[in-house]
C-alpha cells in the first residue's frame, strides 16, 4: 500500500470500530484460553503499551516497525515484538509509555510521532501484564537507533501483513510449554507468533476494512 493512500485513510481508520479479542484470537496458540474479562482484572495484571508505528520506505510504500528483543534470561527473551514496555511511575497515560519506551528502544522522539488510535487491549498470561497497542505514523523514514533491549530492527512491509501467504503454523517450544503448534506470520523471515501476532491479527483485520 503506498502511503500516501495510508495517511489518506487515517481518519477513516482512527473512527472504525476494532475486530477485539475475536480478531486477536484468529492468530491465537490453541493452547491460550480467552479469558473473561473479570478473569483479567482479578489477577492483578500490570500494565503495559506497545507502539505500533508505520512508515514509508525508500519506495514510498507504508512500513511498519518491528523488533527482535535481545536474549535474556526471561519470558519473552529473542522474540520478535513492538518496541514497548511496562507503564513506569513518571508516565501520565498508556500513551506516553508507549511513546516514552519507543524513543529509549529505537531512538525515536514522541515529537515526530502522530498517535491515530488505540487498539484493544491483550492480556498476557505468562508474564501477567494487560497490553495497550497504539498505531501511529512518521512522515518519512526515521534512522533508528537500537539501545541494548533490542537485537535487531525489522522493517515490514504492511503488503507482506495483508498478504494472506505470510500466514502459517510451527511447533515451538517455550520456557512455560514445550512442542506446541502455533499459528504466525512470517515476515521477512521472522516468526511472529503470540502477542505480536495477535496484535498484528486485529490491525490486519482493520485495514481491510477500508
Amino acid at each position: 500500500m503506498d502511503f500516501n493512500l495510508f495517511k489518506n485513510n487515517l481518519i477513516k481508520l482512527s473512527s472504525l470500530e476494532v475486530g477485539g479479542i475475536d480478531a486477536q484470537f484468529k492468530l491465537a496458540p490453541k493452547i491460550r484460553t480467552k479469558y473473561t474479562e473479570s478473569f483479567v482484572v482479578s489477577q492483578k495484571p500490570k500494565k503495559a503499551a506497545v507502539l505500533v508505528l508505520f512508515y514509508p520506505n525508500e519506495q514510498g510504500k507504508t512500513t511498519f516497525l518491528l523488533t527482535k528483543r535481545a536474549s535474556y534470561n526471561g519470558t519473552h527473551s529473542s522474540q520478535i515484538s513492538f518496541p514497548g514496555g511496562k507503564l513506569d511511575k513518571k508516565d501520565i497515560s498508556l500513551k506516553s509509555t508507549a511513546l516514552r519506551e519507543t524513543k529509549e528502544e529505537v531512538d525515536i522522539d514522541e515529537k515526530q510521532i502522530t498517535v491515530f488510535k488505540q487498539m484493544t487491549d491483550l492480556y498476557i498470561p505468562p508474564s501477567n501484564f494487560l497490553v495497550t497497542p497504539f498505531l501511529s505514523f512518521l512522515d518519512s523514514k526515521p534512522n533508528f537507533n537500537k539501545n541494548h533491549e533490542v537485537a535487531e530492527i525489522i522493517h515490514v512491509s504492511l503488503d507482506d501483513l495483508l498478504n494472506e501467504e505470510t500466514v502459517s503454523s510451527e511447533i515451538l517450544s517455550t520456557s512455560y510449554a514445550k512442542n506446541f503448534e502455533v499459528p504466525c506470520y512470517k515476515l521477512n523471515n521472522y516468526i511472529v507468533w503470540g502477542a505480536t501476532a495477535m496484535i498484528l491479527s486485529e490491525i490486519k483485520e482493520l485495514i481491510q476494512k477500508l
